[in-house]
């Protein structure tokens, strides 16, 4: 979504503005590791580790998010402009989400609390999904007036995946004045949420350090750490799985405006079945953590996600409206599931890892990076997976009509490939080895350690 953003409404041609998001996702991807690197080798200061780099970079993510925005009055260097400047707002924007999303670790050492603030932090990130949406959708909706395609009466602007969709509008020639202005105050008024929303974290967040290893440790060496994380089983089988699960969910979610337009007759109700999902979503996510406390994350992980399976497949053979949102409501249940789990996992790898490494600080940021990098990974995967096969079935980007082949490869880019995929990322959970009884057994000898050296220092 946030490569969607920085080039929609550009004077750059369709191969252009597939090279900014391409080099700019690619970029973003090697920036991670990078990232946790330095967060790694950071100081503890008296507001914390992760704190200065959240609060230092925001200002100027907000600036680069509105100069990606902005046309500049040259065409040669235009894509090196918007190049540069997205680059530079992936660099940026992995300098804020790699420390914020390590902020659980640092919350507290309970897990319960962990689990609770992770909810919170997902069902809040869904609600700002919509309301980031409606609200630059209100603020562009003036400037656009969208070809419509008769045989199926919708905007041939809407028609493509994520990439496809933002580039009908620039191979129209410049973009007049009122144009720019209403995208310049919309990406001011997202720029002024996110400055807001940060003030917020600063202020009514506190992070926290372990007790016995703010004391008594020293951080690990990146490049030691990052050879003990690729060693340490529990995170290679939960990164595995969810890099499957992920690439399963992103294909759909890339290629669904494609499905409904020219796969089955729906297109007038994608925009409905979205906010369906995701309001969904939003709900369901407080259910799935009283769900994961009543039976267990990993009973929770293999039911919410494998709930999305018979449900796309429906959709595929029977596409009808009422069908539509009836599976829109139970998707929502399986995007919530894979929102809030890996992310309510990871925390309990990191605390088996410091179990048997209780002489490292420091790691936080090394899982967290690269756990990022995955994410990041699978929504390449999958863009690159969807756009090849479109390529090979014939689609021709914002026509009204498609080969048959298109609607078969879109069938199966929805229904039977995601399928496999949740699959396989399900055989390879099925591996994982924290469970919950190893969850308390870790608990148990993680409060016996902080005991021990809390009272070790304290009659030092």
């Amino acid at each position: 979504m946030e490569g969607s953003k920085c080039v929609f409404s550009l004077q750059i041609n369709a191969f252009q503005a597939s090279l900014v998001l391409f080099i700019g996702k690619a970029w973003g991807a090697v920036t991670d590791p990078v990232v946790g690197f330095f967060i790694n080798i950071s100081k503890w200061t008296r507001i914390g580790r992760l704190m200065p780099w959240m609060v230092g970079c925001t200002p100027f993510v907000t600036m680069t998010y509105v100069f990606l925005w902005y046309v500049p009055p040259f065409s040669a260097g235009r894509f090196t402009w918007y190049l540069g400047f997205y680059c530079l707002y992936q660099t940026l924007i992995t300098c804020f989400h790699v420390p914020y999303s390590a902020l659980t670790m640092f919350l507290s050492t309970e897990q319960k609390e962990r689990d609770s603030a992770t909810a919170y932090r997902m069902t809040m990130e869904v609600l700002g999904t919509l309301l980031g949406a409606a609200i630059q959708g209100q603020i562009v909706a003036s400037a656009h007036t969208s070809k419509r395609c008769p045989q199926h009466n919708v905007s041939t602007e809407g028609l493509g995946n994520i990439k496809n969709v933002l580039f009908m509008k620039a191979q129209k020639g410049s973009p007049c004045s009122f144009q720019k202005a209403v995208y310049m105050i919309a990406a001011g008024v997202i720029g002024a949420l996110f400055l807001l929303c940060t003030g917020v974290l600063f202020f009514g967040v506190k992070e926290k350090d372990d007790p016995y290893a703010l004391k008594t440790d020293k951080s690990i060496q990146f490049f030691k750490g990052f050879k003990l994380v690729m060693q340490h089983g529990p995170y290679l089988k939960l990164t595995g799985a969810f890099l499957f699960i992920s690439v399963a969910f992103q294909l759909v979610q890339s290629n669904f405006v494609l499905f409904c337009t020219y796969a089955v007759d729906l297109q007038d109700h994608f925009q409905n079945i979205v906010l369906t999902i995701l309001i969904a979503a939003a709900v369901s996510i407080p259910l799935w953590q009283w769900f994961l406390q009543r039976f267990g994350k990993k009973t929770a992980a293999f039911c919410g996600i494998s709930w999305m399976i018979p449900f796309i497949v429906t959709l595929v053979c029977i596409p009808r409206p009422i069908v539509a949102y009836v599976v829109a409501v139970m998707s929502g249940l399986s995007v919530a599931a894979s929102l809030l789990l890996p992310w309510s996992m990871l925390p309990d790898v990191l605390d088996d890892f410091r179990l048997q490494n209780p002489g490292m600080k420091g790691h936080e940021a090394i899982f967290y990076s690269f756990y990022v990098f995955f994410t990041k990974f699978a929504a390449g995967v999958s863009l690159g997976v969807s756009t090849l096969c479109l390529e090979f079935a014939g689609y021709n980007t914002g026509a009204c009509r498609q080969p048959p082949l298109v609607a078969f490869t879109l069938k199966l880019l929805i229904g039977a490939v995601p399928a496999a995929l949740i699959v396989t990322g399900l055989l390879i959970l099925y591996l994982y080895p924290i469970t919950e009884k190893v969850r308390s057994t870790n608990k148990r000898h993680l409060d016996e350690l902080r005991y021990f050296f809390t009272d070790h220092t304290s009659r030092g």
